[in-house]
């Protein structure tokens, strides 16, 4: 499709759905028509638990939060009701690094303390949070959350900032 054509309509997925053909980079920025980029995340995926966090471990470990965001987002739409504010906590955090990796530390700061906030009552047994080291993720939020803040610029790497999901 010429770029002329794309402009005059919408990329449209298999389904006819509005999504954007553009390549993306490993924080899901992006990129111009006939760049090489990263593959995409698939869509819809539903997985049991332990696959969904190892999968969104192995995006975070190379650098791709945004691609994990993704992963804990499928966990949610797809999951029980009361395993809802988990994921989500989950992919807001993701969703916090990723943000915060692009340079917009204000708003990767606000993300990491809203999605610790959203998982903080897994801690304890307060849920099901599936070997999910809650209070490790909370105390990783916080921190890096205040570091993002007191330096005001400091663009962190995704992959020396990613945080381990469960207890080693």
């Amino acid at each position: 499709m010429s770029g002329e054509a794309r402009r005059a309509g919408r990329d449209r997925d298999v389904e006819g759905r509005a999504r954007s053909a553009r390549p993306r980079d490993g924080l899901g920025r992006p990129l111009p028509y006939g760049v090489a980029g990263v593959a995409r995340q698939p869509e819809g995926v539903v997985r049991g638990a332990a696959e969904t966090v190892r999968e969104a471990q192995r995006l975070l470990d190379a650098g791709m939060p945004f691609h994990a965001h993704e992963v804990f987002e499928d966990a949610w739409k797809s999951g029980p009701e009361g395993e809802r504010e988990l994921w989500q906590g989950l992919a807001q955090l993701a969703v916090g690094l990723t943000h915060a990796a692009r340079g917009n530390v204000t708003g990767g700061a606000r993300l990491l303390r809203r999605g610790a906030g959203r998982i903080a009552g897994y801690a304890d047994g307060g849920g099901e949070a599936y070997g999910v080291d809650v209070a490790g993720l909370v105390a990783w939020a916080g921190e890096l959350a205040g570091r993002l803040e007191r330096t005001g610029g400091g663009v962190p790497d995704a992959a020396r900032e990613a945080p381990r999901l469960t207890r080693p």
